[in-house]
């Protein structure tokens, strides 16, 4: 091992949380299970495939907005906090499924989304009534610019100002999203005392903890500064990127605003608090806090950021271990709602070796439902498209309906989803699905599964401090440590043949070929193309 790499150490075993060992599955409930034939995913329809979810091995499940809401984007524009939109079910559907999958040993994890309410919420329907309404100053308000326009040049990133003119109040309102989407004004305590109401109302429900949405542009800057053009900016950026959000995003002050957040879970017993974080690697380390504790886990991207090749892999895992605190838990997300499929970036023989990676390394893994399977994106016919980003903004691949279709459990028209017309095309690639490679024992799916079931057998891959070596001739490899336990995990990034320099005997635990019987290896190895292996060294 070269000692001059970063290595991140293990937290004593008394630190240990629920979500170090489990494995999050992001749902995006109106894609996952339909019960009732209307096309939509739903609560009851999420019942129906628990079985799945105890079968694969996942340990907690983060689901996506199930509120109240007239939903022009995704849900994320809430117009009841504590209510589920009638195409979900009841608040009854609700409490079913937390209790099903509290009583298989599964946690639960709802979206919280602090920023912004729909513009259908009662909040901002009397926000917006008059300037002397008591919900007066819950939301962004001010008045025109000099010359009679917006009060500067902020953007929203959907496209176009992010500034809304309200003929009611004679002012303009802030939405960082779609003008349907205001911005909730995080300055003022009667608002944080409302969000704090909100997280009540499902934690004493039974919820396990929130994802924060955008938690960090909760608060903009109080003066209005404009945002500096952005050097960089091309003909080819597209138009929300244009500016860079020095007064808009990462302001010092929403800190203060997630550790507020963070207090009213810590009211409870073991929750988990994970958000959205902004900005490059470097930055993440702020959002763990130091003094006063800010998110348990910051959501981590930058696998799929990353180019995807052994050197590139190699430093961005180094770069993220050493911006996080050492006394930190990681995490590593391979796919969600917002992120094109990682499957149709990488290819499906490299998709497995980014299973074994993400599964082995040191920190959560989060998986976005259908990357177990290797879903691809799905192509969206222009009739078809419902994600505001393709249709505001135009030209610059930024729709993300190609990873929230439907899941495909089957191959037949419905695709085992809904028996009636899906809200979205499912893929046409019908023979990937999940009961197909369930039955499948070579399989992406039957992979994810077996290394899942190697975590929990395995203690030092949870655990065990991270040991990094060189990656060497297309080979990425590193080392887990846990007292006398030593496992090794090298990854074949190349589609030929490549030797992994690794001198020692030990016992083969996993390959991702899963055509090989554990037993005993001795190395070097010539690992095959597209090969990633687990051995446990011989003491």
């Amino acid at each position: 091992m070269d000692m001059r790499q970063t290595s991140c150490k293990s937290p004593q075993a008394s630190d240990h949380a629920w979500w170090r060992s489990a494995v999050v599955y992001e749902i995006a409930v109106t894609s996952f299970q339909d019960s009732d034939g209307d096309g939509q995913g739903d609560l009851a329809g999420l019942l129906q495939r628990i079985n799945y979810l105890t079968w694969l091995g996942i340990g907690a499940v983060w689901l996506t907005p199930i509120f109240k809401s007239p939903n022009q984007d995704f849900g994320y524009d809430i117009a009841e906090f504590c209510a589920v939109d009638p195409r979900f079910g009841t608040l009854d559907d609700f409490d079913k499924v937390v209790k099903a999958l509290h009583d298989i040993g599964i946690r639960i994890i709802l979206d919280l989304v602090p920023n912004h309410t729909s513009d259908q919420h009662v909040w901002f329907r009397e926000s917006c009534s008059s300037r002397t309404d008591p919900k007066a100053d819950w939301y962004i308000w001010a008045d025109a610019g000099a010359n009679g326009g917006p009060p500067n040049n902020w953007l929203s990133r959907f496209g176009g100002s992010a500034w809304e003119w309200c003929e009611e109040r004679l002012q303009y309102y802030y939405h960082s999203f779609l003008p349907s989407q205001p911005d909730l004004n995080w300055r003022n305590l009667e608002v944080r005392e409302a969000i704090a109401g909100v997280m009540r109302f499902w934690l004493d429900r039974g919820v396990d903890g929130f994802r924060v949405d955008a938690s960090a542009v909760l608060i903009k800057d109080d003066l209005l500064r404009d945002n500096p053009r952005d050097p960089e900016a091309h003909d080819k950026t597209p138009p929300p990127q244009m500016h860079i959000p020095v007064f808009t995003d990462d302001r010092p002050e929403a800190m203060d605003c997630i550790e507020y957040i963070r207090g009213v879970l810590d009211q409870y017993n073991g929750k988990l608090l994970c958000g959205e974080v902004q900005g490059k690697t470097d930055r993440i380390g702020h959002f763990y806090g130091s003094s006063r504790p800010r998110l348990h886990l910051p959501l981590n991207f930058a696998l799929l950021d990353s180019d995807w090749n052994a050197i590139s892999i190699q430093a961005t895992i180094d770069a993220y271990f050493n911006a996080i605190p050492k006394d930190a838990w990681p995490d590593f997300v391979i796919g969600g709602h917002d992120k094109h499929r990682v499957a149709s970036k990488i290819g499906q023989a490299q998709a497995r070796v980014l299973a074994m990676l993400v599964m082995t390394i040191r920190g959560t893994p989060f998986v976005f439902a259908g990357d177990e399977f290797g879903a691809d994106r799905v192509p969206i016919p222009r009739a078809r498209v419902q994600d505001p980003f393709e249709t505001l903004v135009p030209g610059f691949q930024l729709g993300r309906d190609p990873e929230r279709a439907p899941l495909r459990w089957d191959e037949t028209d419905g695709g085992g989803f809904t028996a009636g017309e899906p809200w979205l095309p499912l893929s046409p690639d019908r023979g990937r699905n999940i009961t197909a490679q369930q039955r499948d024992a070579r399989s992406l799916l039957s992979l994810y599964r077996e290394l899942i079931g190697l975590r929990r057998q395995e203690p030092c891959l949870v655990h065990g401090e991270y040991q990094p070596r060189r990656a060497q001739n297309d080979v990425f490899s590193f080392g887990r440590r846990l007292a006398e336990t030593e496992i090794l995990v090298a990854l074949n990034f190349s589609g030929e043949p490549r030797r992994w320099e690794w001198r020692g005997c030990g016992m083969r635990l996993l390959s991702t070929v899963l055509n090989q019987r554990s037993g005993e290896v001795q190395g070097p190895l010539l690992l095959q193309p597209n090969e990633g292996i687990v051995v446990k060294v011989a003491g």
